[in-house]
């Protein structure tokens, strides 16, 4: 009967209302976090007037907090268990709250002291962080809970990530100009309590039109510690672990100065939505690309890793363009850069439901949330160092916002645009180019995982496969 089972959850054809839907919660993530990363940032230096040196210290130290916190919601949600599932109930009831601490994020205070707008920053910023925590850990493990098939989810985070490519860029700027004319404490504070509805909305509409159809075996509670050395002996979850962590490190640092890069090296905000409006094609063209280049490669890392290494030798060219005298071969740069990078960026978040399926066959412990908690983690790290590292090399060369830069940090602007980012992803292919599961050792583990699962009879802990690796 548990073989049985196992096998309907592998075969499950999910239906398209529902690969829409979990697609959606990704656009509210887009309206949450993508907006975080590419607008908070400045709109704390040039908008809220704090120093940068109290950006980067925030940066730093809201990452020990998301230590704390992400494996806390991951072994949570975990142990969740209601009518409507594990994960799902937490986008339910996280996601007006999440909306709520993004507005207070994003209400300027710009006449306070410094010290005051200090503290407020520090305490909004980790609320929100813990907040997102709570809504973007089960979405993203909740993948893993629709299907066992590993086409299906390919399709899904294909899915996804072309819903993913909501035109915030392109929007927000004239929005915030719309609602705030010269005031744009205002035009920030309107947008994002718009922001914050599109994001609950979606993630109701995720929860509403999904179902969670793969289960856990019954257990008990599993220490943390044993959770840790579970963890450290699946190779596979290090490799996308690593992954995820070399992604934030390079795509957050990025974003946080795409904003700096056209306002105080090309000159001009305005080319930001032009730039923006480039990459929108390129988005759903890459995102959509990877289930042929998976069914190709058969093997979801090193198709991670050949998008990596485009998008590196994309980033890399763009060095020698500008957006002003030489646009047509700077948009074009660009463009192909995006396209690789939508590419990676769906093939890296579906590789980690099948790390789950192996950490369970290799050590026979199954912890989604707990995995992904990690995952979030690595990437919330890597957010940090990228965003952390941009912003206190500004401050010691002098940034001063709302006025010419000095010629030191034009270049720093210059090169985390391009140079930077191009070598970062490069080493990013290199890593993933070593992950080891591919689609037949797949569904060897788990046709073995039915079948230990039927031997032993009963629910509980599977005795694990101590001496194995995928091949």
């Amino acid at each position: 009967m548990e073989a049985n089972k196992t096998a309907q959850d592998m075969n499950v054809k999910v239906p398209l209302i529902s690969k829409i839907a979990y697609g959606f919660g990704d656009v509210g993530c887009n309206f949450s976090w993508m907006f975080v990363g590419n607008f908070l940032m400045i709109f704390y230096t040039d908008v809220c007037a704090i120093p940068m040196t109290a950006v980067s210290l925030l940066m730093l130290i809201s990452r020990f907090w998301d230590a704390i916190n992400d494996p806390i919601i991951g072994s949570l949600s975990d142990r969740t268990n209601t009518r409507w599932g594990r994960y799902r109930p937490w986008l339910l009831i996280g996601a007006p709250l999440t909306a709520i601490i993004l507005v207070l994020t994003f209400w300027a205070h710009p006449n306070w002291s410094d010290g005051s707008k200090t503290v407020y920053m520090y305490v909004t910023y980790c609320l929100l962080v813990c907040g997102y925590t709570c809504v973007n850990i089960p979405y993203g493990t909740l993948c893993g809970a629709l299907t066992q098939n590993i086409e299906e989810r390919a399709q899904i985070n294909t899915s996804r990530s072309v819903c993913a490519m909501v035109a915030i860029n392109i929007i927000t700027p004239p929005l915030i100009a719309a609602f705030g004319g010269d005031n744009q404490a205002q035009g920030y504070l309107l947008v994002t309590i718009l922001y914050g509805g599109i994001f609950t909305a979606c993630h109701w509409f995720c929860f509403a039109k999904t179902k969670e159809v793969v289960t856990p075996p019954v257990k008990e509670r599993i220490p943390l510690g044993v959770q840790l050395k579970a963890v450290m002996r699946n190779k596979p979850y290090l490799i996308a672990l690593a992954g995820q962590l070399l992604f934030g490190v390079t795509h957050y640092g990025r974003s946080a100065n795409l904003l700096y890069y056209f306002k105080y090296v090309e000159g001009s905000e305005a080319l930001f939505t032009t730039y923006s409006m480039v990459l929108m094609a390129p988005s759903i063209l890459g995102a959509a690309a990877f289930p042929f280049v998976f069914r190709w490669l058969g093997n979801k890392g090193r198709t991670a890793a050949l998008f990596s290494a485009g998008t590196s030798a994309s980033m890399l060219a763009l060095y020698f363009f500008n957006a002003v005298e030489t646009p047509a071969p700077f948009y074009a740069c660009a463009a192909l850069a995006q396209f690789f990078f939508c590419g990676f960026n769906t093939a890296i978040y579906a590789i980690i439901p099948d790390c789950v399926e192996y950490g369970e066959w290799k050590t026979g412990s199954r912890n989604d949330g707990f995995q992904y908690a990690f995952v979030s983690l690595g990437n919330k790290l890597g957010m940090a160092i990228g965003t952390a590292a941009l912003a206190g090399v500004l401050g010691m060369l002098g940034f001063k916002a709302n006025q010419v830069q000095s010629a030191a940090v034009q270049s720093v602007i210059h090169h985390s645009f391009s140079t930077i980012p191009g070598v970062l992803w490069l080493i990013t292919a290199a890593v993933l180019y070593f992950y080891q599961i591919n689609k037949n050792s797949y569904n060897r583990i788990i046709a073995e995982l039915a079948a230990r699962k039927d031997a032993q009879g009963a629910p509980g802990q599977m005795p694990p496969n101590q001496n194995k690796e995928v091949r």
